[in-house]
C-alpha cells in the first residue's frame, strides 16, 4: 500500500467529483440560486478563510497525538512526525476508499506494523479506544448542542429526531464496542466463526490454520491492551485531552468559514451539524459518506435550522474544500513521501549486503 508510489487518476478522484456532482444536483432540484452562491463566494474575507485552513491543520495534528499518546503507552513507540504523517495518510485512504469508517484506521494499522512487526493488536487497541473517546465526545456534543437549541426555541422538529436517532444509534454502537473490549470470549468466537465462513467459502481449499493462530494472537494481544487502558485512567486522559482539542478546531473550521462570509453562526447550530455528520460516520459499518452526503446532509440542516440557502450551500462548499479537498491532497503529498521513503529504505537493505562483501 504505502510501499508503492500512488498515481492520481480519474479513478482516485472519481468518489470526491461525484459528491461534488451529487450536491450540485441536490441545489438544482431545490431550486438554490448558482449564481447568488457565487456571488457569496466572491466576497470572502482571505484572512479569515486562512485562518480556517490553520485550523485543519491542527485539528489533524492534534488527533494524531491523541492517537499516539494511547500507542506509546502500550509501548508502540511512535514519534509525533510519523503519528502525524500516519493520520494524513489514513485521512487520504478515507477519501479515495468509499468505507470511511475503517479504509483509515487499517491503513494506519499496515504502516505501524509494516514498521514494528507483531504489534498488530496493541494497534488495534489504540484505536479502538481512540474511536469509543471520539464517539463520546459526539454523544455529549449532539446533547450540549440540542439543549442549547431547544432552550432557545430555534429546534426543528425534524432535527430533533434526527439527532434523538443519531444519539440512539451511536451509543447502541459504542456499547457494543465496549462489550467486545472486555467481553474476550465474545470476540475469539467471532474470529471462529469468520475462519469457519472463509473455509466453508473456499470449501476445503483454503487451510486457515496458521492464519487462526495469528488473529487469535493479536486478539489476545488487543484485549491484554484493553485492560492496560482500564488500569491506566490518566493515559486515557491524555488522550481525551487532545481529542477535544482536535474536536475544537474541528468545529472551529465551520465557524471560521460562516465568518470569513460575513455570516457568523451560532455554535450551538454549528455544532449540532458537525456533531451529526461525524456520528454517522464513526460508526463502524464501512459506510460510503463521504461523497455527496454529507454536503447535503449539513446544507439540509443549516437550512432547517434557520440559514438562508444559498448561504448554507456557500458555506457548505467551502467548508468541504478544507475538509476533503485540502486533505485529499495533503494526504496525496505525504502518502508519495511515505512511498519514495519505504522504496529508499528498501533498496538500501538490499544494497547494505553487497557492500559488506565487497
Amino acid at each position: 500500500m504505502a510501499s508503492k508510489r500512488f498515481q492520481i487518476t480519474w479513478k482516485t478522484i472519481l468518489l470526491p467529483a461525484l459528491g461534488l456532482l451529487a450536491f450540485f444536483l441536490y441545489l438544482y432540484l431545490f431550486n438554490v440560486d448558482i449564481p447568488t452562491i457565487i456571488a457569496t463566494a466572491q466576497r470572502i474575507d482571505l484572512t479569515i478563510y486562512s485562518l480556517a485552513i490553520v485550523a485543519v491543520i491542527f485539528d489533524t495534528f492534534f488527533f494524531a497525538l491523541s492517537w499516539r499518546s494511547l500507542l506509546n503507552f502500550l509501548s508502540v513507540k511512535l514519534s509525533v512526525v510519523k503519528s502525524f504523517l500516519y493520520v494524513w495518510f489514513g485521512i487520504f485512504m478515507d477519501i479515495v476508499i468509499p468505507a470511511e469508517s475503517v479504509s483509515g484506521e487499517i491503513s494506519r494499522i499496515y504502516l505501524v506494523t509494516r514498521e514494528q512487526n507483531g504489534t498488530s493488536g496493541k494497534v488495534v487497541a489504540s484505536l479502538v479506544a481512540h474511536r469509543l473517546m471520539g464517539m463520546s465526545i459526539y454523544i455529549v456534543s449532539l446533547f450540549a448542542s440540542l439543549f442549547i437549541l431547544l432552550t432557545k426555541g430555534q429546534s426543528n422538529g425534524m432535527v430533533f429526531n434526527l439527532t434523538l436517532f443519531i444519539i440512539v444509534t451511536t451509543t447502541i454502537f459504542l456499547v457494543l464496542l465496549i462489550f467486545l473490549c472486555v467481553k474476550e470470549k465474545w470476540t475469539l468466537k467471532i474470529i471462529d466463526v469468520a475462519i469457519r465462513f472463509v473455509e466453508y467459502v473456499g470449501r476445503g481449499r483454503w487451510k486457515l490454520v496458521s492464519v487462526r493462530e495469528e488473529v487469535v494472537k493479536a486478539a489476545r494481544m488487543f484485549h491484554n491492551s484493553m485492560k492496560q487502558f482500564g488500569r491506566a485512567p490518566k493515559n486515557l486522559f491524555t488522550s481525551l485531552f487532545f481529542q477535544v482539542l482536535s474536536w475544537l478546531f474541528s468545529i472551529g473550521v465551520s465557524y471560521l468559514v460562516f465568518l470569513s462570509i460575513g455570516s457568523p453562526l451560532h455554535w450551538s447550530v454549528i455544532i449540532l451539524t458537525c456533531s451529526l455528520v461525524a456520528a454517522v460516520k464513526a460508526i463502524p459499518l464501512g459506510v460510503p459518506f463521504e461523497a455527496g452526503l454529507p454536503e447535503i446532509t449539513m446544507s439540509t440542516l443549516y437550512i432547517m435550522l434557520g440559514v438562508q440557502p444559498d448561504i448554507s450551500a456557500t458555506a457548505t462548499i467551502l467548508i468541504r474544500i478544507l475538509t476533503v479537498w485540502l486533505r485529499f491532497f495533503i494526504g496525496f503529498a505525504v502518502q508519495q513521501w511515505l512511498g519514495i521513503k519505504a522504496i529508499t529504505g528498501a533498496n538500501s537493505k538490499i544494497a547494505m549486503p553487497k557492500m559488506e562483501k565487497a
